[in-house]
Formats: C-alpha cells, structure tokens, sequence
C-alpha cells in the first residue's frame, strides 16, 4: 500500500557517509529506505556495500515524494532494505515503477509489533497501549492505492500495525540479523564478513541496551510522562518504562486545530507531564504553543524517524539512541 504525497523537502539521493569513496570495489549497492536502516546496513556491510538512502537524514519518510533518481537507485540495486509494517508509503510504487530486479527486503521481519489501537477517551500512549491511538483503523481502512481519504487528509496513519519499531534497541538486533542474512544471500562470498560485522555490532547494541535501561531507572517513576510531536515512540516506551503522550491525529505536516491543543493540555495537566520535547522532522510550532499553554520548558529535540547529518547529535543509530536518552533524562532531572 502506498499513499499521496505532497512534499518533497530533502535530498533524494544520500550516499552514506563514507561509503561511496568504496564503491568502486564495493561488491552490493544496496538502497535503504531511510537513514536509520542505511546505518545499521554500513555497519553490517563496511566498505564491502555501496548504501544509497531515499531519505536522507532530518527526512521525514511520511511526506517524502520520490524523484526521477531514486527510482534509477533501485533500477541498479542489488538489495532493497525497507522497514515494512506500512512505514514508507512511497515504496510500493516506486518500486514497481524502477523495475528493479532488486531482493526487497523488510528489515522488521521476524520482530513483535505493538498492533495500533483507537482510544478516543486518551491521547497518552505507553507500552502496548501506544500503538498509535492516531491510526485510527476506519480511516486507515479508507486508504485505497495508497490516497488519503480527503475528509480525513493530514491524519497520520500507517496500518495495522506501528511501524517505529526501531524505538527498541531490542528490534533494532533483529533488523541487523535481517540485514546480514540479505547480504548473504546476495553475496555469499562476503558472508563471513557481514556475520562478523553484525557479531560486532550486535555487541554495542547490547552495550547500549544496559546504558539506557540505567538511563531510565535513574528518573523517579511518577516523571516518567513526556510529550512529544508525533507518536513515533512506543516501543520505548513499551521497552523501557516512559510514557510518551502526542497529539492523535495530528501528522507531522498537518497544524493542530485550537480543540486538538485544550484536549492535550488538559491532558498534560492530568498526567503531569515532565517534560515536552520537539522532533527533528516535525514543526516546531505545535510544541511551542502547547509549552506555553502548560507551563512546560521544551527540553530540547529528540530524534525519531531520522537520523541527525554527520555534524549533528544523532548522526547513527546508536547516537541517536543515547542522545534521546540523555536529553530526556537531562530535562527531568538534570545531568
């Protein structure tokens, strides 16, 4: 399934950092959907990979409109790497478009995702209950060839299931062990090198797994509640025990309407909410006016469905899992 689209805001073509100085000796070009899923194949490929993301980094997947080039990107692909679970709406039709010859690949396969579920009395969205209340399953149902509904456009909606399922450091392993098979299979005399690599990898990921759970443990339970702009984070907040509220409905193109923000400061106010945080590929503007409806300093940006550029915070996965991290403990107790 794939949907409209109706901004195109970022470059269509990014080869990741480092890579493409390789290429020539590179024996798989691989395309990935998104930065996040380009990062975890460099690792798991090296400079035995030519990565080339559509959307690149600070790109926001839900509005990307693909270019001329990117479908060209696919045409020569060896290895499609996609999240799935109705993440990237562009894809289908880009795909089927760039007659690649390319194995597509879900990195999310084999992981367990949290199903989305309709809650019109709250907006909040922790553990299993997250699941995006948002994507609500009679608009979602009128999504037909990949068109929003107009009396429903700017909704945020992906399908059954939510999609952020790298928001678990737990998930992300599987996507990596995902990665590796891909490569193997394309390329079986680079397997000994991409198991090795991924062994590698999957070892920081644990590390980082125990740095976070500490992370978390260190803020008292009763300021755990946060906000931010869209919701793209429940499986943190079913992994490691944070409750995320974000704006129903809202997408990250469209403007809250005045009943959206009262609904979510009452709210606010009910959870007492710590915190509230922007993100990197949304509007600032709605954070900012809920901030001063509730009181709430905004404690800084926090990375969601993107990576930072390589001058910036988050730019790999395993930074941008410690800088959220770290800012969201920074902004309720300090240090």
């Amino acid at each position: 399934m794939f949907r409209t689209l109706t901004l195109a805001t970022y470059t269509s073509l990014l080869v990741v950092g480092g890579i493409a100085s390789g290429a020539s000796a590179a024996e798989l070009k691989v395309v990935a959907s998104f930065s996040i899923i380009a990062d975890l194949a460099k690792n798991v490929g090296a400079d035995r990979v030519e990565i080339t993301a559509l959307v690149g980094p600070d790109g926001d997947a839900h509005v990307y409109q693909p270019r001329p080039s990117d479908a060209a990107a696919l045409e020569g692909a060896d290895v499609v790497l996609v999240n799935g679970l109705e993440f990237e709406g562009f894809m289908s039709r880009l795909i089927e478009t760039s007659g690649t010859k390319a194995s597509v690949v879900e990195v999310s396969k084999g992981i367990e995702p949290l199903k989305n579920a309709e809650d019109e009395d709250e907006h909040h969205h922790e553990g299993e209950e997250h699941a995006a209340a948002g994507h609500d399953h009679k608009h979602a149902e009128k999504e037909e060839a990949g068109h929003h509904d107009h009396e429903h456009e700017g909704h945020h909606h992906h399908g059954e299931f939510d999609p952020h399922a790298w928001q678990s450091i737990h998930n992300a392993e599987a996507y990596v062990k995902n990665i590796a098979d891909a490569f193997c299979a394309a390329d079986k005399a680079g397997c000994a090198t991409y198991t090795a690599n991924s062994e590698a990898y999957l070892a920081k990921l644990a590390a980082l797994e125990t740095e976070v759970k500490a992370a978390v443990d260190a803020i008292p339970a009763e300021k755990r509640t946060i906000i931010t702009s869209h919701d793209a984070f429940g499986y943190f907040a079913r992994d490691y025990g944070l409750k995320f509220i974000a704006p129903e409905g809202i997408s990250t193109e469209a403007e809250a309407s005045a009943a959206d923000v009262a609904k979510l400061v009452d709210q606010v106010k009910e959870d007492k909410a710590s915190a509230i945080f922007l993100e990197n590929i949304t509007n600032p503007r709605l954070i900012e006016q809920i901030a001063a409806e509730t009181g709430l300093t905004v404690g800084g940006t926090l990375y969601s469905d993107a990576l930072s550029g390589t001058d910036g915070p988050a730019s790999t996965y395993i930074d941008m899992f410690r800088y959220n991290v770290k800012t969201i403990k920074s902004a309720i107790v300090g240090g």
